[in-house]
């Protein structure tokens, strides 16, 4: 009984570590977005990696596909110009995959600008483990008109 034991332990552990290893990623991407419901800019920009980047992908008026890049300075400037509780977007989920050092994390979404949807998509996530905390490196989403 104690070797089998002794082997559940042993099997569980890595996934134990790694389920604490989500929660935290999962926090430093809550925490962006609760920064950007209160419009807390310093709160914002604390979950970003040096160099991290934010791309869009979407249609343009003529129906033609485009990806968008927003340099981070300027995705804060913009969330630092609305009132809060102007933008909330709302997560769908979580599907979170780690290796080291890093991660990524794919969260369906629903965007809403003054409480009406404004669109929706898929956020896809990277994060690099920095000093210990997780960071996010890169940020690209799909936006769409929701039905």
């Amino acid at each position: 009984m104690k070797k089998i034991l002794v082997l559940l332990s042993l099997i569980a552990s890595p996934a134990l570590a790694q389920t604490g290893e989500q929660t935290a990623v999962r926090a430093t991407i809550d925490r962006m977005f609760d920064g950007m419901r209160k419009i807390d800019t310093v709160q914002f920009r604390s979950v970003f990696a040096p160099g991290a980047t934010l791309r869009s992908i979407g249609k343009n008026k003529e129906g033609i596909t485009g990806v968008q890049i927003t340099p981070i300075p300027a995705f804060i400037a913009a969330i630092g110009k609305q009132k809060p509780g102007a933008l909330d977007e709302r997560l769908g989920g979580y599907d979170i995959k780690i290796d080291g050092d890093m991660a990524v994390a794919w969260t369906p979404y629903s965007f809403f600008l003054n409480g009406k949807q404004s669109h929706c998509g898929v956020n896809s996530f990277t994060l690099v483990k920095l000093s210990n905390e997780w960071k996010i490196l890169s940020i690209i989403d799909t936006r769409r008109v929701c039905q």
